[in-house]
This record gives C-alpha cells, sequence and structure tokens, in this order.
C-alpha cells in the first residue's frame, strides 16, 4: 500500500479514497489535509467518475486532527498560531465543498472510532455504513477547542440541533446502532461485511442511472441554501436535461412497455 496519507484509486467508474494513517487512527495531518483538498479537487472534475467509496485502513475511521502534528507546525511557522490552524481548516473545507457539492454520490464505510473531524469526513457521504464497532463522539470540548471540518452544520443537518448540542457539549459517546436510531448512518453491518456492503451500494449506482443518481444527490444537497422558488427551477431545469438523455429515454421506453 501507497505511503500516501489519502489513496485514491479510480477504476471502472468508481473513485475509491481511503484515509490511510492507520498509525494514528487515521487522524489527518498536514499532508493528509493537503491530500484530501487534491483528490477532491480530481475527483469532481473527472467524467470518468460516476460514484465515490470513502473509507479508512486500519481499526479507526478517523480521529480527527492530528494535534500532534498540528501543533508542531504551528510552533515552526512564522504565523500566528491561530492563522495556521485557520488556514489548514480551510484547506479541509475546501476539499469537503468540493465533495458535497459534486454530482457524485458518496458512500462511507466506517468503522471504528469517528471523533471531531471525522464525523466530518464521514458526514461528507450521502449514504454511511456502520461496522457494529463503529464509535461516535465530538470530543472537541475534551481538548479545549471547536467543530471543524463541517461539524457545525453536517451534525445538526443529520441529527436536528437538539442531539447535535448533546454530542458536542457533552462527553456522549454513541455506539453504531445508537448512530444509527439519531439518523447519523444509514445502516449498521458485521464489521466482516463493511466493505462488502459499500461496495455494493456503490456499484449499484454505477450500473442504474448514473447522471440521475448524481443530480438528485446535488439538489437534496443544495436546497438547504435555497429557497423553496430556487429549488423548484433547479428541479425544472435539470429534469428537462434529464428526459433528453439517451440513457433516460431507454429507460423510460422499457418502463412504458411493461
Amino acid at each position: 500500500m501507497s505511503n500516501d496519507a489519502i489513496l485514491l484509486h479510480v477504476a471502472d467508474g468508481l473513485a475509491r479514497i481511503t484515509l490511510n494513517r492507520p498509525e494514528r487512527l487515521n487522524a489527518v495531518d498536514p499532508d493528509a489535509i493537503r491530500r484530501w483538498r487534491e483528490i477532491a479537487d480530481e475527483v469532481s472534475r473527472r467524467d470518468d467518475i460516476g460514484a465515490v467509496l470513502l473509507d479508512a485502513a486500519g481499526r479507526a475511521f478517523c480521529a480527527g486532527g492530528d494535534l500532534r502534528a498540528m501543533s508542531a507546525l504551528a510552533e515552526a511557522s512564522d504565523e500566528p498560531p491561530s492563522a495556521t490552524i485557520t488556514a489548514l481548516a480551510d484547506e479541509i473545507h475546501a476539499g469537503h465543498l468540493l465533495l458535497r457539492d459534486s454530482a457524485k454520490p458518496i458512500v462511507a464505510a466506517v468503522q471504528g472510532p469517528a471523533v471531531g473531524g471525522g464525523l466530518g469526513f464521514m458526514l461528507v457521504a450521502d449514504v454511511i455504513v456502520a461496522s457494529e464497532d463503529a464509535v461516535f463522539q465530538s470530543g472537541y470540548a475534551d481538548v479545549g477547542l471547536t467543530p471543524d471540518c463541517g461539524v457545525g452544520w453536517l451534525l445538526p443537518d443529520a441529527v436536528g440541533a437538539r442531539r447535535a448540542l448533546e454530542l458536542t457539549l457533552t462527553s456522549r459517546r454513541l455506539t453504531a446502532v445508537e448512530a444509527r436510531e439519531w439518523g447519523l448512518v444509514t445502516e449498521v453491518v458485521a464489521a466482516s461485511a463493511l466493505d462488502g456492503r459499500a461496495l455494493e451500494i456503490a456499484n449499484g449506482w454505477l450500473a442504474g442511472a448514473t447522471d440521475a443518481y448524481g443530480q438528485a444527490k446535488r439538489l437534496i444537497r443544495a436546497a438547504a441554501e435555497r429557497t423553496f422558488a430556487e429549488s423548484l427551477d433547479d428541479e425544472a431545469r435539470t429534469i428537462g436535461r434529464a428526459f433528453a438523455t439517451d440513457a433516460a429515454q431507454a429507460r423510460i421506453a422499457a418502463f412504458t412497455r411493461r
């Protein structure tokens, strides 16, 4: 396996992004942050990618930020520590925006701990499959920090403000089953079935009306930032374009012949 902090492998329309610092529970350091932004930019631009699978090497999904590495960078920088950390957060966030706004559906496979910023990486995905051993925790306040990686927006969007506050203002730790009950993850499977199930979902998108899945994801994700009228206009334009495609015409013809 490559020594890159985050891996990208593309084959047959599927982009597989793997957090790859298992010795640090996939906590992201400055190199991983820069790599995340690069990968997000590439995946969002490539026309040969129709679906994305986000997973992680080792026993954890992501323990958030590598505080040791970030502290060392801040100490070595000529900039104030606040500026150094803000710049790192901005780079992560740019990658998150690119992937979340892309017309490419994303499935995440989550095992072990997803803590702090790890929640944000996970919540970039549209469908989240968790193994039975997965656990979820904020952890920010434990080290005197505040949410980043989109957690301040993505978490309440997923579970509601009240539960998001409970998770971030207490030491509450969710099991995989509790996370599913809260709406934080889509489904829970045995650890041995995690990779296969995530791959099954991604391949299902690729075998179906791939562009329609991607555009549906884009419409739903964009809705929170727009008025109802703006969303309706976008829906009208998007379904008009979809209707005119060869793929849709073939599927519509098959449907009407039933």
